[in-house]
C-alpha cells in the first residue's frame, strides 16, 4: 500500500470524540480502571527488562495522541525524564490539559501527527495507546503508521496498546487485529501479548469485588487488547 492524499479523517476523529460521554468511566478511583492500568504497566516494564533497557533516562519517547498526558506521566514515574519525552495531540482541549499536567521539559505539539515534521530515526519509542482504533479511514491509518515508523531509530520500536475487537455499542471505534498491525508495519518485528479484561466485564466483576478482575482476566479469550512491541531492525 502506498501513501494516499490527505483526508479529513482528523476532523472526523474530533467529531467522534465530541460525541463521547466520558463521565468518570476512566477515573483511577474505579477498581476496574486501576487494575487495567497496573496490568498494562507491568507488561510494559517486563518488555523494557527483556530489551535490557535498565537506564530509561536516556531513552527518547514520542507519544502520538498523548491526550491529557496520563501515559507520559506514567513514563516519568518509571524512570524516563522530561527532556526526552514528547507528545502530539490532535484535540485542543486535551492538549491544553497536557500542558497543565506535564513538566515544562516535555515537548508538546498540537495537531495532526501525520503532518508533524520531526527528524527521521530520532526516537527509541513511538507510543500509541488506543489511537488507531479511533481511525476508521484505512489510508489515513497507513499514512500515520508510516510517519511513526520513520521516527523510530533502528533498534527502537513502536509501542502499541489498543483493542483488537469491535465494540458493538460504539460505532466510532474499530478493533485493530494483530494481522492489521503487521500490515501497517511490514518491516517491523512484532511481538505482543494479550492484556486487559474486556471493560464491560471488568466493570461488572469489579463492582462485585476488585479481586475478581485477575480471576476473569486469567481467561485469554476475555482479554480484548494487545500490548505490542514493533521493533525496527538494527541492520
Amino acid at each position: 500500500m502506498s501513501d494516499r492524499a490527505p483526508t479529513d479523517e482528523p476532523q472526523r476523529v474530533a467529531q467522534r470524540y465530541a460525541r463521547r460521554v466520558q463521565g468518570d468511566r476512566y477515573s483511577m478511583l474505579s477498581p476496574d480502571v486501576w487494575h487495567t492500568v497496573q496490568e498494562r504497566q507491568r507488561a510494559m516494564l517486563r518488555l523494557f527488562a527483556r530489551l535490557d533497557w535498565h537506564d530509561l533516562s536516556e531513552r527518547r519517547v514520542l507519544e502520538v495522541g498523548c491526550g491529557s498526558g496520563g501515559n507520559l506521566l506514567e513514563l516519568l514515574r518509571v524512570g524516563f525524564v522530561p527532556r526526552n519525552l514528547a507528545g502530539i495531540e490532535l484535540l485542543p482541549e486535551r492538549f491544553a490539559q497536557a500542558m497543565q499536567t506535564l513538566p515544562a521539559g516535555v515537548v508538546l505539539m498540537q495537531g495532526d501527527a501525520s503532518l508533524v515534521k520531526l527528524p527521521d530515526e530520532s526516537e527509541d519509542i513511538v507510543l500509541q495507546s488506543t489511537v488507531f482504533s479511533s481511525l476508521l479511514d484505512a489510508p489515513f491509518q497507513w499514512r500515520l503508521a508510516q510517519t511513526m515508523w520513520r521516527w523510530v531509530r533502528p533498534g527502537g520500536g513502536v509501542l502499541w496498546y489498543d483493542f483488537t475487537v469491535d465494540n458493538p455499542a460504539n460505532p466510532d471505534v474499530r478493533g485493530v487485529p494483530v494481522a492489521r498491525i503487521r500490515e501497517l508495519f511490514p518491516d517491523g518485528r512484532v511481538q505482543y501479548q494479550r492484556v486487559t479484561l474486556a471493560p464491560p466485564i471488568a466493570r461488572r466483576v469489579c463492582a462485585l469485588h476488585p479481586s475478581l478482575y485477575p480471576v476473569f482476566n486469567a481467561l485469554p479469550l476475555l482479554r480484548t487488547h494487545v500490548l505490542a512491541w514493533i521493533e525496527k531492525p538494527s541492520s
